[in-house]
C-alpha cells in the first residue's frame, strides 16, 4: 500500500489541499514496482520493472531533488519546498529502494537461480570460475583502473554522475613512505557490467558475474605492498538541469554543448554505498560531497540496479520475457497504396503501439518520394538514435524540396542527440531553427506541402507522442493525419512562429501553447460545470500522463461540486485530491501501469448536446501550459471519435488487472474486481490489432 503524498498547495476558494507532486511521482514509482513482484509476470520482465523503477529514481535525483536540497541547506521552513519535504521525499525514497532490494535478493535472484540463471558472487564461485574471473579482471579490467591515493598532491578526484566507483582504506605506507590510507577507484563506463561466464567453468544453466563484485574480489591487486582493510562501492547522483540564459548566449547549440560537458559534475543530491559500508567511509563521502546524512542510500547490492538490463539482454529467452507482439499496419491504410489519396478521403486515426509508427514513415517516405511535394516542415523533440526518419528528411533536401525542421535543443537528455541531428541536417541544406526563446517546443507536428494542378493542398501529421520509432513500439501514442484545410493551415502558421520573429497568427481549430490551450481547456471544462449546475448532462473524461497545473485541477473541482461526473487517467503524478466526500466525491482518479508506458493524452467534454474530443501532446502540468510550444486539436470524425471513446476511455475505465485508484488520503489503491475475469485495456487491445485479427477481418 502506497504511504500518504503529503499535503502542499491549497485552493483557496475550495479550502482543498492539494497532493504533493513529489510524493505523487515516488508513488507512482511504487506502483510500478508491483510489476516486479507480480509472479504471474515473466521473470526477466519483472527483472526489467525492477530496473526501470531504479532509472527513474535516478531522473528523479537530477531533475526534482536539487529543489528540495536547496531549502534544506538554505534552512527554508515555509513554501513549496523547504526542510520539511526534503526528510519526507529522501525518506520516501530510501523505504522505496530497500523494498527494491529486498525483492531483489529475496525474490528474484532465488528465482533467477531456480530457472538456471546464476548471478554468481566471489563466495559461490567454485574454482575454476574464480580462475576465469580473475584472468578476466587482470587482462580486461586492470589494465583501465587507476587507483588514486589521496593526499595532498592527489586530491579527491572529480566524480561523474552516477559512475561506478570503490573507496578503500589502506594499511601501511605507500613506496614513498606515506601513510595515505584512503583510496578513489574510478571504474570506466565502457566496461560491461554484467559479464556472461563461458560455458566450460559456468556448470548448467547460464552464470554471470557483476563487474563490482569482479573488482571487489580483486582490490588487492591494484595496491601491492599495501593491505587493504575497510571497502565500498559508491556511486553519486547530480542535479543535471542544463540552465542556459537563451536571451544571453548567441549561440544556442554552441552553449548547450558546453553545457553538456558540465552535466556529469553538478551538485551532488544522492549518496549511494554498499550496506556494509562503514561509517566512518561514508561519513567520508558525504563530506567530500557536502551532503547530509539523510541523503546516504545503503544499497544491498549493486549501487546501479538500472545496469542489471543488460542481464536480460545477454539472457534473451522467450521463455522468460512477455510473447513477442507485432503490431498490425494501421488498419485504415492499405500498404502499397497512396496515403495522399486515403486522406483525401478523410482523417487517419494510429493507435500505437497496437498499430505499428510504420504508418507514420510510410506518410514521411511517400512525401519525400513524390515529386509533386515542395516542401516538408517537422518538429523534433526526442527521435532518438534510430535514424529511420532524418534519413529521410536527408533523403528530401537532396531531391531539392523545402525541409525545415524545428529542433527543440533542451529536450532533457536528449540534449546531445538533437545537437548532433541538428547539425547533420544542417550539412545537407536543411533549414533548421530552434524555436521560440525561452520556450521548449514539444508539439509534435509533421507537415507536407504537395502541388496538385493550380493549387498546393497540405497535408499533415499531429501525435501526442515522439518521432521516434524504437520508443513507438513501447508508448501508447495517438498519430493523427489530416488534410483538413483549417487544421493544415494552423499547423503552418505555427510553423511560421517557430521559425520567425512574427506573432503567432490567428488559429482556426488547434489550440497552442503558451497562448490559448489552458484557457481554452478551463473554459471546455467550465461549460460542462455550467451544464451540471442546469442539471444537464455533465461529463469530462480525461486521459494524461501527469496533472499538477492548479489552474485546471482548481477547474476540475470547481466543475465537479457542480455536479459534473469526471473521470480523470492519469498514469503518473496527479496532485488532484479526489474523493473527498462533499468537496470532490464526483471526482475520480485511476492510473495504469501496463506492458506498455501509456502516453497517450486524450480529453472528453460533454456538456448538454455537445461533445467535444481533443487530442494533445500537452499533460496538464503548469510548465506545459505556460513555458511550451504544445498543441491540442479535436477529431471531428464521428467514427474517429467514437474508436478513441472505445480504445482510449473506456477499455482504460473498465480495466480491472492494471488500475489502480486514488484515494481521497493520497494513497493508491490496486483495483480488485471479486468473482469476474481480471480485464486489461492493453491486452484487449493487442488482441485487437493483431496481426491475425487484422487478417480476419
Amino acid at each position: 500500500m502506497s504511504k500518504p503524498n503529503g499535503l502542499n498547495s491549497d485552493d483557496s476558494n475550495s479550502g482543498i489541499k492539494l497532493l504533493d507532486r513529489d510524493g505523487s511521482i515516488l508513488a507512482f514509482n511504487e506502483r510500478v514496482l508491483d510489476w516486479a513482484k507480480r509472479p504471474e509476470v515473466p521473470l526477466l520482465e519483472r527483472l526489467r520493472y525492477l530496473c526501470i523503477v531504479s532509472s527513474n529514481l535516478d531522473e528523479f535525483f537530477e531533475v526534482r531533488a536539487d529543489l528540495h536540497m536547496s531549502a534544506f541547506r538554505n534552512g527554508d521552513t515555509k513554501g513549496i519546498y523547504n526542510i520539511k519535504t526534503f526528510e519526507t521525499v529522501y525518506h520516501t525514497a530510501r523505504d522505496l529502494v530497500a523494498e527494491q532490494y529486498s525483492l531483489y535478493n529475496a525474490v528474484l535472484l532465488p528465482s533467477l537461480h531456480k530457472v538456471g540463471i546464476k548471478l554468481l558472487s566471489h563466495g559461490e564461485r567454485n574454482l575454476a570460475q574464480k580462475k576465469w574471473v580473475q584472468d578476466y579482471f587482470r587482462r580486461e579490467v586492470k589494465p583501465l583502473l587507476v587507483p588514486v591515493g589521496l593526499d595532498p598532491a592527489h586530491p579527491f578526484p572529480q566524480v561523474a554522475n552516477k559512475s561506478l566507483n570503490f573507496i578503500v582504506q589502506l594499511s601501511g605506507k605507500d613506496a614513498f613512505g606515506k601513510s595515505n590510507d584512503i583510496a578513489i577507484v574510478k571504474v570506466p563506463r565502457v566496461l560491461p557490467r554484467v559479464i556472461p561466464l563461458p560455458a566450460k567453468v559456468a556448470g548448467h544453466g547460464k552464470a554471470f558475474v557483476l563487474l563490482s563484485s569482479v573488482i571487489r574480489a580483486h582490490l588487492n591487486d591494484l595496491f601491492p605492498g599495501r593491505e587493504v582493510g575497510q571497502f565500498s562501492q559508491f556511486r553519486v547522483t547530480r542535479n543535471s538541469d542544463l540552465s542556459v540564459d537563451e536571451e544571453e548566449v548567441e549561440n544556442l547549440r554552441t552553449a548547450l554543448r558546453k553545457g553538456l560537458q558540465h552535466r556529469q559534475y553538478g551538485q551532488a543530491l544522492r549518496l549511494e554505498v554498499s550496506d556494509s559500508c562503514s561509517e566512518h567511509l561514508s561519513d567520508f563521502l558525504l563530506k567530500q560531497f557536502s551532503l547530509p546524512k539523510s541523503a546516504l542510500f545503503r544499497a544491498a547490492g549493486p549501487v546501479n540496479l538500472v545496469r542489471l538490463s543488460q542481464l536480460i539482454d545477454l539472457v534473451d529467452d522467450p521463455a522468460f520475457l512477455f510473447p513477442a507482439y507485432q503490431s498490425s499496419f494501421p488498419k485504415q491504410l492499405k500498404q502499397g497504396e497512396s496515403i495522399f489519396a486515403r486522406m483525401q478521403k478523410g482523417d487517419v486515426l494510429i493507435h500505437q503501439p497496437f498499430e505499428s509508427f510504420d504508418g507514420v514513415l510510410a506518410f514521411l517516405k511517400e512525401a519525400v518520394e513524390d515529386p509533386q511535394v515542395l516542401a516538408i516542415k517537422q518538429t523534433i523533440y526526442r527521435t532518438g538514435s534510430d535514424p529511420a526518419m532524418m534519413n529521410l528528411l536527408r533523403e528530401a533536401v537532396r531531391r531539392g524540396k523545402e525541409v525545415t525542421a524545428v529542433v527543440e535543443l533542451k529536450a532533457r537528455f536528449d540534449e546531445e542527440a538533437n545537437i548532433n541531428w541538428a547539425e547533420q541536417l544542417e550539412s545537407v541544406g536543411a533549414q533548421v531553427v530552434y524555436g521560440v526563446v525561452g520556450l521548449k517546443t514539444h508539439a509534435k507536428m509533421l507537415l507536407v506541402t504537395r502541388r496538385e494542378g493550380r493549387v498546393l493542398k497540405r497535408y499533415g501529421h499531429l501525435s501526442t507522442g515522439n518521432y521516434n520509432p524504437r520508443t513507438a513500439k513501447l508508448y501508447t501514442d495517438l498519430s493523427y493525419l489530416t488534410c483538413d484545410a483549417r487544421m493544415t493551415a494552423d499547423m503552418d502558421t505555427l510553423f511560421v512562429h517557430l521559425a520567425s520573429p512574427s506573432r503567432l497568427g490567428r488559429m482556426n481549430k488547434l489550440w497552442a501553447a503558451p497562448f490559448l490551450l489552458q484557457n481554452n481547456m478551463v473554459q471546455k471544462i467550465e461549460s460542462v460545470g455550467a451544464a451540471a449546475a442546469k442539471g444537464l448532462p455533465a461529463r469530462i473524461v480525461a486521459k494524461m500522463n501527469s496533472l499538477t497545473d492548479p489552474v485546471l485541477i482548481h477547474a476540475l473541482i470547481s466543475a465537479g461540486q457542480k455536479g459534473a461526473q469526471i473521470d480523470l487517467i492519469v498514469r503518473g503524478a496527479c496532485m488532484l485530491p479526489a474523493g473527498i466526500p462533499g468537496k470532490t466525491d464526483n471526482i475520480r482518479v485511476r492510473s495504469i501501469i501496463g506492458r506498455f508506458l501509456e502516453h497517450s493524452r486524450v480529453f472528453f467534454f460533454e456538456a448538454d448536446t455537445v461533445q467535444d474530443i481533443y487530442l494533445s501532446s500537452a499533460d496538464w502540468m503548469s510548465r506545459n501550459m505556460t513555458r511550451r510550444v504544445e498543441l491540442a486539436w479535436p477529431v471531428l470524425e464521428l467514427s474517429l471519435r467514437q474508436r478513441l471513446i472505445d480504445e482510449c476511455l473506456l477499455a482504460y475505465l473498465h480495466d480491472t488487472r492494471n488500475a489502480w485508484t486514488l484515494d481521497a488520503d493520497g494513497k493508491y489503491r490496486r483495483v480488485e474486481k471479486q468473482g469476474r475475469k481480471p480485464q486489461s485495456a492493453q491486452a484487449l487491445l493487442m488482441q485487437k490489432y493483431s496481426p491475425a485479427q487484422s487478417k480476419s477481418r
